[in-house]
């Protein structure tokens, strides 16, 4: 008996996974094995995970309540769709010690099981078939897939913000607006998706830019949604004045937050929403029928530790030492990028990545380095046109490993050397 067939959409190949994924697939342990390759002799710069410890209040939280049956029992039930009480109240309290975003309230918040699920939930309730999106070229590589599953015949454009030939980002702020000028007059697209910091660049628009970007959208009626999952790993001279801009003042503002970065919460799957009341009602709606409810658990442990750490000043103390981790290892990675490989890479001013100019094809380059020195790099043509020729580096897990991340550069640099003084030479 055969089985039934799957959706058109997977039988015709619109639905993919993402492009991290099948390199992932790729470093497969068994698939190393397969390649004649020592699985433990790896060295990964691919992985989108953050590798400092969850505040110490956060795990004694959930000892305290994993302690006592009665709580652990009552944090067995539902919470409200839109999320716990005292958690969106803790989130605010963060917001405004943190960030100050003017007119900020209950209304305008939602706690939903993920980021990713509340971004899932955002094009549901935001898109229709046929739409047009527009996401910066490059962007994180999981946008496109999820647009494509969350409703058919999205049309995708790429904002230009990265020069290949320059290897800038950003650089030329008044071309870049002058694009997304001509989409929002010709296209008339109905949403603007980025991230901040960038993944995979690590940089951060600029806040003139981001100011004219959600003015002109508003004008013709474009929501813009930033995604802010790295906000907690930016280390900029002073706060981007965009990290605090408002959906109370910018109607068409949306703000996802995630709870997997910062507090290294990647498993413990939580992240939040801020938009107009209007908007977090219809979220509400699908999520009542996508995840019902986000963990009550969760919420409960995340609302007890913020309030403790907020009212002692451990929270700012937590992320001040984080920060600077991150960034001793993002300018680490550099120095190691500069004296083993000499190639062109970006200075991150956040996040857990840098994107790196190899030349040639970025598929390529980066099957050839996992056969030939067991180092795994991502593909940077998963992120958009611009990073064809490029791949992405991740120093997020070896944030505290270094010697780790100059083993695998070495590596790659010493293979590059090589494969440069055979006939054929480098892509």
């Amino acid at each position: 008996m055969s089985l039934p067939p799957l959706s058109e959409r997977f039988r015709k190949g619109s639905l993919e996974s993402s492009p991290i994924r099948r390199i992932m697939r790729l470093a497969d342990r068994a698939n190393i094995v397969d390649m004649g390759l020592d699985p433990d002799e790896m060295v990964s710069f691919a992985g989108g995970w953050v590798a400092h410890r969850s505040p110490e209040g956060l795990r004694a939280e959930y000892a305290r309540l994993a302690g006592d049956p009665a709580l652990f029992h009552e944090l067995g039930a539902y919470s409200p769709t839109r999320g716990l009480p005292d958690l969106r109240a803790a989130l605010l309290r963060l917001d405004r010690a943190l960030h100050g975003t003017p007119g900020l309230s209950d209304e305008h918040l939602l706690v939903g099981q993920s980021s990713t699920g509340l971004t899932y939930a955002l094009f549901v309730a935001l898109l229709d078939p046929g739409d047009r999106v527009v996401l910066f070229d490059p962007s994180y590589a999981n946008y496109a897939p999820q647009l494509a599953l969350a409703q058919e015949g999205i049309e995708i454009l790429r904002l230009p913000v990265m020069d290949a030939g320059s290897w800038s980002w950003f650089e030329d702020e008044a071309a870049v607006l002058e694009t997304l000028a001509g989409f929002l007059e010709r296209d008339r697209p109905k949403l603007l998706l980025l991230s901040a910091p960038d993944n995979p660049t690590g940089r951060v628009v600029p806040d003139g830019a981001f100011d004219r970007i959600v003015a002109m959208a508003a004008d013709t009626g474009c929501w813009v949604v930033v995604d802010y999952a790295y906000r907690a790993q930016c280390w900029t001279a002073e706060q981007p004045a965009s990290f605090s801009a408002s959906p109370a003042e910018r109607r068409n503002l949306v703000r996802i937050h995630s709870n997997s970065k910062w507090c290294r919460g990647l498993g413990r799957r939580l992240g939040w929403i801020e938009a107009t009341p209007e908007l977090v009602q219809a979220l509400e709606v699908v999520q009542q029928s996508t995840a019902l409810c986000p963990d009550t658990v969760h919420q409960f442990a995340l609302a007890g530790y913020l309030h403790a750490a907020l009212d002692d000043g451990s929270l700012e103390a937590y992320l001040a030492e984080a920060r600077r981790r991150y960034r001793a290892a993002a300018d680490f990675l550099g120095t190691c990028l500069d004296e083993h490989l000499r190639l062109r890479w970006l200075p991150p001013e956040g996040g857990l990545y840098t994107v790196l100019d190899v030349g040639g094809d970025g598929d390529d380059f980066a099957r050839e380095v996992l056969r030939e020195t067991g180092v795994v790099l991502v593909p940077g043509s998963g992120f958009g046109p611009s990073l064809r020729n490029a791949v992405r580096v991740s120093f997020g897990p070896l944030v505290d490993d270094l010697p780790r991340i100059e083993v695998g550069i070495s590596r790659v640099g010493r293979w590059m050397r090589h494969a440069s003084s055979l006939p054929s030479g480098l892509p």
